[in-house]
């Protein structure tokens, strides 16, 4: 398989393999395509089952990981984590592990993905963030998780990918008054006469008020709704999923 035509982004403040998908370089047909070709779509709901398996292989192989070496989630839109130690689906919205040769993945389609990662400590973390993933500080919650399993909250470095920003996620005028009564008013815009939300922003300050070094932390900027990505709002729901994705390779030693 040829991986160049894979679109993957990655931060630079991540050195372990890790990626944020697009949606394209993969199989998928139809509603799941992308707008030159086929999709990478790795979401097995509606799509069929044999092409899905196919873009997972191919996300897993370009990362140097097997399929059968993946750790996801069936997500909730809470506030839990969980330690991965083997490949498998557990219900979360937030993975945390010290396990060598295993990738964890989140799947999106306007919500926020946070890659995390403790290279020296061979500790990292992968979390879903909507909009109650950030209003429960879920970002917050992996750090936390990440430093019960002997990670430094100097040595972690967080990149948040792709989601929907701002401009385009209007939101209830009760969901806006959540925000506010939590603390995060920063995170509620007016536009055009309406209430949306910036989660990349919230998502950001919630990493750095739980103590990362901004240097250490990385936002995409990029959007859900631009043409090379899957977004439910969008699509108006039918629609595929990206994968934010982060591992250990096998020789990846924790220090003492």
């Amino acid at each position: 398989m040829n991986t160049t035509d894979l679109m993957l982004l990655r931060s630079p403040v991540l050195g372990v393999p890790h990626a944020f998908t697009t949606r394209r370089g993969g199989v998928s047909a139809g509603a799941f395509a992308a707008q030159d070709g086929a999709g990478l779509n790795l979401d097995d709901r509606e799509d069929d089952a044999g092409a899905v398996a196919e873009n997972r292989r191919r996300v897993a192989q370009a990362l140097g990981f097997g399929a059968a070496q993946v750790a996801r989630l069936n997500q909730i839109h809470g506030v839990d984590v969980l330690e991965a130690h083997t490949a498998g689906v557990q219900t979360a919205d937030a993975l945390v592990s010290r396990t060598p040769g295993l990738l964890l993945a989140i799947g999106t389609a306007d919500c926020y993905p946070l890659l995390l990662a403790d290279e020296e400590a061979g500790i990292i973390g992968a979390a879903h963030a909507g909009w109650k993933g950030t209003l429960g500080q879920i970002g917050t919650r992996t750090v936390e998780a990440m430093i019960r399993l002997g990670a430094s909250v100097d040595n972690i470095r967080a990149a948040v990918g792709p989601g929907i920003c701002g401009a385009r996620y209007q939101v209830s005028a009760d969901v806006a008054e959540e925000f506010r009564a939590a603390g995060l008013a920063d995170a509620v815009l007016e536009v055009n006469g309406s209430e949306h939300l910036d989660l990349a922003g919230a998502n950001r300050d919630g990493l750095l008020a739980a103590g990362l070094n901004p240097e250490h932390l990385w936002v995409s900027g990029r959007c859900s709704t631009e043409d090379d990505f899957y977004s439910y709002r969008r699509d108006s729901g039918r629609t595929g999923r990206m994968w934010a994705v982060i591992g250990l390779p096998h020789h990846t030693e924790a220090h003492a």
